[in-house]
């Protein structure tokens, strides 16, 4: 049986990933591309970036069936770096 797309974006990512999304020393952590979707979209600090593009572009193919979640987390991380982001993974 395969799994549902939700199934796919819900999935644990083996090594979650903790960013200071709204208060410094103060982390949310992330661990599904699902969540990583929604932190970029609605709580990122910058609205444009190429690694913010790539990372939305790369959870969008995870949920086609088209990319792994360890390729939305990689992309996700280059996108907390690029935004300059407090991040622990």
């Amino acid at each position: 049986m395969a799994k549902s797309d939700s199934d796919i974006t819900q999935a644990l990512w083996p090594e979650p990933v903790l960013l200071a999304l709204e208060e410094p020393g103060q982390y949310v952590t992330i661990q599904t591309t699902q969540a990583a979707s929604w932190a970029m979209i609605e709580d990122w600090p910058t609205e444009d970036g190429p690694a913010l593009d790539k990372a939305l572009l790369v959870c969008a193919d995870v949920i086609k069936g088209k990319r792994t979640n360890e390729d939305a987390r990689k992309a996700f991380i280059a996108a907390a770096v690029e935004a300059g982001i407090d991040m622990k993974s």
